[in-house]
């Protein structure tokens, strides 16, 4: 790419297309195409088509997409399976119609079997049973990533397939309900440290900024007043007497392995790919594997070790439980990343480094929320 390349990314707000945006915007490109969702709905044929006629990006990186943990795809598996496949198949199919150079989208480890060896490599793909938790979201991404491979064959374009491992960072989902493992465990660890120093306005905006905080959470660190005379009615917070020793509720038994990634080395990583000389590009596009490529360290963390972890950078020094009637998802996720590396692409963000990065990020925004 040049600098002057007309660059679109779908997705800009979210957790990779902003990263990806950072990334692009330090490295000096100057034609960066951006529009929100209220700007573009990419679900709609006829408005993707007329978007990329009338724009004619050249690259294409294709972040766009409905994502969420376990409770999120569990509770709207329809919601995820059209909104992701209507996307991808709208903006690949524009981009093929015109003739866009390259186009690189953005899958999930979730692509690979539940029970798959690890680590997974890219030729694991359709070997075996996926994780039924998750299922319409990695069918609909292997729709995907088979859609790019079509295209290739049948159409001569050159769109490459990247399966990032588990993200986290900047402007990431907080949403209890919704969130991934690590903004979880971080909104969750933040709260109950907050309830146990009386922090109570401070809980207040950040429900109001984050989402809600579900109902069995909220009773193991806060007291609603159901006072009649309250004028702040049952919502007003007031301090829980108990609370010297606070409580937060983890999902599962904390075995399952999870390798995790920041999301500004997967953005560094996508534009690294992006920007492949021909040759190298051609192949991994070629590759009788597939083309697809994996994106990740390489290493991965107990669920338990990564709540101790999170926990001691927040301060939260509490009793953690584990509620083993919740699932707890694919046993093991560690990507084989020697593929990537052997272009000469490495991550630069250490997990810890990340943790703190993400936390001073997450207590950033919510002072300017306050502000």
């Amino acid at each position: 790419m040049k600098t002057d390349s007309r660059i679109y990314v779908a997705g800009h707000n979210g957790l990779v297309g902003s990263a990806i945006v950072r990334c692009l915007e330090s490295l000096g490109y100057k034609n960066i195409v951006k529009r929100s969702r209220r700007e573009l709905d990419l679900t709609r044929q006829a408005e993707a088509e007329a978007f990329f006629k009338d724009e004619k990006p050249e690259y294409v990186f294709l972040a766009a997409a409905k994502v969420g943990g376990i409770w999120a795809n569990a509770g709207y598996p329809g919601d995820f399976i059209y909104s992701n496949l209507a996307i991808q198949t709208n903006v690949i199919h524009a981009a093929r119609q015109n003739k866009v150079r390259r186009l690189i989208f953005l899958g999930s480890s979730c692509v690979y079997p539940r029970e798959c060896p690890q680590p997974m490599k890219e030729e694991y793909l359709l070997t075996g049973r996926l994780e039924p938790t998750n299922e319409p979201y990695a069918v609909a991404k292997i729709a995907g990533l088979i859609q790019c491979e079509s295209y290739n064959r049948q159409y001569g374009t050159r769109f490459l397939s990247v399966m990032p491992t588990n993200l986290y960072g900047r402007n990431d989902n907080y949403d209890l309900e919704t969130s991934h493992v690590l903004p979880a465990l971080l909104r969750k660890f933040h709260l109950a440290k907050l309830a146990a120093t009386g922090g109570w306005p401070a809980i207040e905006q950040d429900e109001a900024q984050y989402g809600p905080i579900p109902a069995d959470f909220k009773e193991s660190m806060l007291a609603i007043a159901h006072a009649d005379g309250d004028p702040m009615g049952s919502n007003r917070l007031i301090p829980n007497p108990i609370i010297h020793n606070p409580c937060v509720s983890l999902w599962g038994t904390g075995s399952p392995r999870r390798e995790l990634l920041h999301v500004d080395d997967m953005a560094n990583a996508c534009v690294f790919l992006m920007n492949l000389p021909d040759e190298a590009y051609n192949s991994l596009v070629e590759s009788a594997m597939r083309p697809i490529i994996n994106i990740g360290c390489g290493e991965d963390i107990a669920i338990r070790d990564l709540a101790a972890l999170v926990a001691e950078i927040v301060g939260y020094r509490g009793v953690v439980l584990w509620d083993k009637s919740k699932p707890d998802g694919t046993p093991r996720k560690l990507l084989d990343v020697s593929r990537i590396k052997g272009l000469g692409w490495v991550p630069r963000i250490s997990l810890r480094e990340g943790i703190e990065m993400t936390y001073a990020d997450y207590k950033r925004s919510s002072a300017a929320e306050r502000t």
